[in-house]
């Protein structure tokens, strides 16, 4: 079965959508639990590093963990749309391509918040136009 996946992603929120072949759709939405400006507590400026740098990884290691569950969902897509307003698309498109997903199956463009529902039709229009053009 042929599966296309769709997704809208920043920092905080990936709404994905997958089609399949037979024209069903299933719309998933993983919140990584991110506040919009990142506090975590810990790091006290020790040798180990300026509490900074701590929160940077920590930060960083949140995000792993969030593409991890979004990558979980498309992982076995034919194709993928990213979509978003941020760094996120480009630091998911970068690991979908660690991943071994082909350049020609992936497509990356900016967009500004959408709701669910015009993030569904965006991806649906995008698969019905890539998929008469092949």
């Amino acid at each position: 079965m042929k599966k296309q996946a769709g997704l809208w992603i920043d920092h905080r929120k990936a709404v994905i959508v997958v089609l399949s072949d037979e024209g069903e759709e299933e719309t998933k939405t993983i919140n990584s639990g991110m506040e919009k400006h990142v506090r975590f507590s810990g790091g006290d400026g020790s040798e180990d590093g300026s509490s900074e740098d701590v929160r940077d990884r920590q930060f960083g290691n949140h995000l792993n963990s969030y593409y991890d569950q979004v990558i979980a969902i498309v992982r076995n897509a034919e194709s993928v749309q990213i979509f978003g307003p941020g760094e996120a698309k480009g630091e998911l498109e970068k690991r979908l391509k660690n991943e071994g997903l082909k350049d020609d199956a992936l497509f990356v463009e900016t967009a500004d918040k959408m709701t669910d529902r015009q993030i569904s039709a965006k991806v649906r229009e995008h698969f019905s136009t890539t998929n008469r053009s092949k």
